[in-house]
C-alpha cells in the first residue's frame, strides 16, 4: 500500500480518536455557557470567521506565495481551535472553561465555514483544473470526522459521566501520542519537500500565527476583557487544528504540498505559544507588582 494513503488513514483515525476525546469533555452546558459572555464569544468568532482569513490573505499577498501555499495557509486560517488551545490556556491563565466552549462552537462553525474559504481560495488562488474544490461526497466526510465522533464523545458523558470523568485526561493523552506519531510519521515521509517549503513559506506561517495569537489578546483586552477571558480567546485563535487542515488537504483534496503550511504550522506553534504564554504571565505578574502613585502630601 501507498505509504500516503498509510498516513491518510492513520490521520483519519487520529483525527477521529481526537475528536471523540474532545466530546467527553462537551456538555450543554458548554454551549450554554457561551451566553454569559457574549462580548468574548462574539469578539472570538467574528476574528475566527472574518479577521483571521483576511489576515491570512494579506500575508498571502504580502509574501507573494504560491497559489499551492496560499490555498493551503488559507485552509489553515478556515481551521478551528486545537485541543492544545485548552493546555496551553490552562497553563498561562486562561479561563479554560470558555475555551472548551469556544472550542466546541468553533467546531461546529467551521464545517460550514472551512469548505467555503477553501473553495473560494481555490477558485481564486489555482487555475481552473488544478485542484478540484471541495464535493457534497467529501463535505459530508468531514462532516463525519469532525461532528460525529464529537457527537459520540458527548453522548458517551452525557450516559456515563464518571466512566468520561475518569478518561478524559487518559484519552486525551493517547489521543495527542497518536497524533504526534502520525504527525511525526508524515513529516518524515516528506521531509525533503517540508525543508525546502519552508524556506518559502515559513516566514509567513511564523507570521500568521504570531498575529493569531497577538490579536486575539490585544484585541479582547482592548475590548475591556479581563486577561483570563482574553488569554483563552488568544490561544482560541491562535493554536489552529492544523491536524484537520492537514486531513482536508491529503484526505479530501488530495494533495500534499497544500498540506505544507499546516504541517509547517504544527511545529512553529508549539514554540511560540510557550513563549507568548511566558510574556502574558510575566505582563501579569509586572501589572500586580507596579507601585501605586503617591499621594502628595
Amino acid at each position: 500500500m501507498d505509504g500516503t494513503v498509510v498516513i491518510t488513514r492513520a490521520l483519519f483515525g487520529a483525527l477521529a480518536l481526537v475528536m471523540f476525546g474532545l466530546g467527553l469533555s462537551l456538555s450543554l452546558a458548554d454551549f450554554r455557557r457561551l451566553a454569559q459572555h457574549p462580548k468574548a464569544v462574539a469578539i472570538a468568532l467574528l476574528l475566527q470567521v472574518g479577521g483571521l482569513p483576511l489576515a491570512c490573505y494579506a500575508i498571502v499577498l504580502a509574501f507573494g506565495m504560491p497559489p499551492v501555499f496560499a490555498v493551503g495557509l488559507m485552509l489553515l486560517a478556515a481551521s478551528p481551535g486545537g485541543i492544545s488551545a485548552n493546555l496551553f490556556s490552562h497553563l498561562f491563565g486562561g479561563n479554560v472553561a470558555m475555551n472548551i466552549s469556544l472550542t466546541a462552537a468553533n467546531t461546529v462553525l467551521s464545517i460550514f465555514t472551512l469548505p467555503l474559504i477553501a473553495n473560494w481560495a481555490i477558485a481564486h488562488f489555482i487555475q481552473s483544473g488544478q485542484l478540484v474544490p471541495m464535493q457534497t461526497g467529501k463535505l459530508l466526510e468531514v462532516v463525519a470526522i469532525v461532528l460525529v465522533p464529537v457527537l459520540i464523545g458527548m453522548a458517551v458523558a452525557s450516559r456515563r459521566p464518571a466512566f468520561a470523568a475518569r478518561m478524559e485526561k487518559p484519552f486525551k493523552v493517547f489521543s495527542a501520542g497518536v497524533l504526534a506519531v502520525v504527525a511525526v510519521l508524515a513529516i518524515a515521509k516528506e521531509w525533503s519537500s517540508i525543508s525546502v517549503a519552508f524556506a518559502q513559506i515559513g516566514p509567513a506561517v511564523l507570521l500568521f500565527n504570531l498575529l493569531s495569537l497577538g490579536a486575539g489578546y490585544g484585541l479582547s483586552r482592548a475590548a475591556g476583557l479581563d486577561r483570563p477571558l482574553a488569554t483563552a480567546i488568544s490561544y482560541e485563535i491562535g493554536i489552529h487544528n492544523s491536524t484537520l487542515a492537514i486531513f482536508v488537504a491529503l484526505s479530501v483534496l488530495g494533495s500534499y504540498q497544500l498540506a505544507l503550511p499546516a504541517a509547517i504550522y504544527s511545529v512553529v506553534m508549539y514554540l511560540t505559544a510557550p513563549l507568548f504564554g511566558l510574556l502574558l504571565l510575566r505582563g501579569a505578574r509586572g501589572a500586580r507588582t507596579a507601585p501605586a502613585a503617591v499621594a502628595p502630601n
